[in-house]
């Protein structure tokens, strides 16, 4: 499962355990605050808060140059660029400033802070665990935009490959499609392909022509087969597969040339 509806929203399930562990703190908290007389919901408010900021300043050194020719991207956070360890440590920091300052409070913050940690990190490295041994290319057959059946391990060519899943109709598609393709011509030995879920060869073209696109591996899978299989429940979704055909990362909602850039090292890495 890559992503979890609620309602209208939908959120990777890496954020839902986070706000999840953030929820469980909160919980914690007051219990606990309440034993010793003392209010924490505020305080570990500041932590999250701090956490965040600081695995966003560190994403955005990591992958400044990404960012140099459009400054506002810095700011813009929908592309998920956030670096783990710089916001753990920045959730450490102000908890041990938060502790020094502030003896009444030393005995339940810990705790709050110490079960949302535990709580996140084990279940996501379980989560990891799990579905390392069981994320494979799908095998389904789209179809290319002259009709002809092709497997995404067809497409491949033996290559690493990006698969994003998208639809014309899905503003955030629109706006990272030059990333994309901008990508596409940097990473020759990359294999990119752009599986249209639930549209027709006709309103597809139409939108290439109409945002002068050059994409090669277009798909289409009409019945949107691509998404129920890998678990996306939200477009665009974005699937990093190496030459295996094993899947090494995955990214949900829009990229930007940062954090692409970040997906792609799953690559390197292997």
């Amino acid at each position: 499962m890559l992503s979890v509806s609620l309602g209208p929203l939908s959120l990777s399930l890496g954020h839902v355990l986070l706000l999840g562990a953030f929820v469980l703190a909160l919980v914690v908290g007051a219990i606990s605050g309440r034993k010793h007389g003392v209010p924490i919901a505020g305080t570990l408010s500041d932590i999250f808060l701090a956490s965040m900021v600081a695995a966003r300043v560190g994403f955005v050194i990591q992958y400044f140059e990404y960012y140099q020719d459009n400054l506002w991207g810095i700011v813009d956070i929908r592309d998920g660029g956030f670096h783990i360890v710089a916001g753990v440590l920045g959730a450490i920091a102000l908890t041990a400033w938060k502790l020094w300052r502030h003896a009444s409070i030393r005995k339940p913050l810990s705790v709050a802070v110490a079960t949302g940690m535990l709580t996140w990190g084990s279940i996501s490295l379980l989560v990891t665990l799990v579905e390392s041994s069981s994320r494979s290319m799908p095998q389904s057959s789209f179809s290319l935009m002259d009709g002809t059946p092709v497997t995404l391990q067809e497409a491949a060519k033996g290559k690493p490959i990006v698969v994003n899943l998208w639809a014309t109709w899905c503003p955030p598609c629109i706006r990272e499609m030059p990333v994309l393709e901008q990508a596409q011509l940097e990473n020759p030995d990359i294999t990119f392909v752009f599986v249209n879920q639930g549209e027709y060869p006709e309103t597809i073209a139409q939108f290439i022509n109409q945002h002068k696109l050059s994409l090669n591996n277009v798909l289409t899978d009409t019945g949107a087969s691509l998404g129920r299989t890998t678990g996306s429940q939200a477009l665009p979704t974005t699937l990093f597969y190496d030459a295996d055909g094993k899947q090494v990362n995955a990214h949900l909602g829009e990229l930007s040339k940062a954090s692409l850039a970040h997906n792609l090292r799953s690559f390197s890495a292997d």
